[in-house]
């Protein structure tokens, strides 16, 4: 794992308010030379910009803005490989893979040891249709770390099953009648706080199965508040006009995405011991939600020192074009998976700062 130099410096700058200075940043402007400034503050303004649009900023060129940064920060100190991590991950989230597959090479050919570079490498060339570069950087990971490299080969293939899920428009038969939650994942609310169209139709899905199963749990997991309501609290809210029973409503207030959506929600379903679940969102995000909430359960029950035994059934509403591109899983999907399965498995885009 990369370390951090200045642990305490950067824990510290994410707990201050963003300075004018950093706001600059925030809109793209290169570093100013600040008489008496150090390289290493230079550096430290361009990676707080980048962590701030990442986390504060809902403006459509904020990637390009945090790579801008990051390169330039990268180009300070050339040496540092964890910048380079940084800016792999925000090309990542652009979806230009083979860009970011460049700078993790980059990375490999500097630490060849390194474990998170080397699998980054090797999946995301995997995305790219290099198989064999895939292959040659799991052989290396069984090298380097062979109970982790085996570790992350389960997870990776265990994903390459969700690719083929059929994705149930219907309420699924024969769900267990204990020990089976239902879990609506939440979608990001309007500024005002209401809800948009997709989480309402997820949350009709939810409701159809609610109905079919009345000793069901409810999860509705979503943080992200706006005008001080939460997702989960928008949804519960919903559910309860619909005459669902507030007891059955369990919230999840944390998860900011999929990713926390998967690890928070996991931790309910280990306390109320839940056995079987079925995840409710829509089509597109299904195989996504499906793969990471696997890898959280298998990681809980790892933790725990017993066997993953719980399973997971689905219910979308389709918003595909028709069933047929549904079952038509596209590079940028399995971007999509790969990248949230990393993340949920602990491997950060951002260590020390964001998941």
């Amino acid at each position: 794992m990369i370390r951090h130099k200045n642990k305490l410096i950067l824990s510290l700058a994410l707990a201050l308010s963003v300075s004018p200075l950093t706001s600059a940043f925030a809109q793209g402007e290169t570093t100013p030379v600040v008489k008496n400034e150090t390289t290493a503050q230079r550096i430290q303004h361009l990676v707080d910009s980048t962590i701030d649009l990442f986390r504060n900023s809902s403006q459509k060129d904020k990637f390009a803005l945090m790579e801008k940064n990051l390169k330039e920060a990268s180009s300070l100190d050339p040496f540092n490989m964890e910048l380079k991590f940084y800016l792999a991950s925000t090309l990542v989230f652009q979806k230009k893979v083979e860009e970011a597959v460049g700078i993790y090479k980059q990375i490999v050919n500097f630490q060849p040891n390194h474990f998170e570079a080397n699998l980054l490498y090797g999946v995301y060339s995997k995305v790219n249709g290099d198989e064999a570069t895939y292959q040659k950087s799991m052989a290396a990971l069984q090298k380097i770390d062979p109970q982790r490299a085996a570790a992350f080969q389960a997870k990776l293939q265990a994903a390459d099953g969700y690719l083929k899920t059929e994705l149930n428009t219907t309420v699924p038969q024969n769900l267990p009648q204990k020990n089976h939650a239902i879990i609506i994942l939440g979608f990001a609310l309007e500024d005002n706080g209401s809800m948009k169209q997709p989480l309402i139709e997820r949350l009709q899905a939810g409701l159809a199965i609610a109905k079919k199963y009345p000793h069901s749990k409810i999860i509705v997991t979503g943080g992200s508040p706006k005008n001080g309501n939460t997702e989960a609290e928008a949804m519960s809210k919903w559910l309860l006009e619909k005459g669902v029973d507030q007891n059955r409503i369990v919230l999840e207030k944390s998860a900011s995405d999929t990713v926390e959506n998967a690890l928070c929600t996991t931790a309910i379903l280990e306390t109320m011991e839940i056995t079987d679940a079925t995840l409710v969102t829509n089509a597109t995000h299904m195989r996504r939600a499906l793969s990471g909430f696997q890898a959280s359960s298998d990681h809980y029950a790892r933790l725990m020192g017993k066997e993953n035994k719980r399973t997971f059934t689905n219910m979308v509403y389709m918003d595909y074009a028709s069933a047929e591109k549904a079952k038509q899983v596209t590079k940028d999907e399995k971007l999509g998976i790969y990248r949230d399965l990393l993340r949920t498995s602990g491997i950060w885009a951002f260590p020390g700062y964001q998941r």
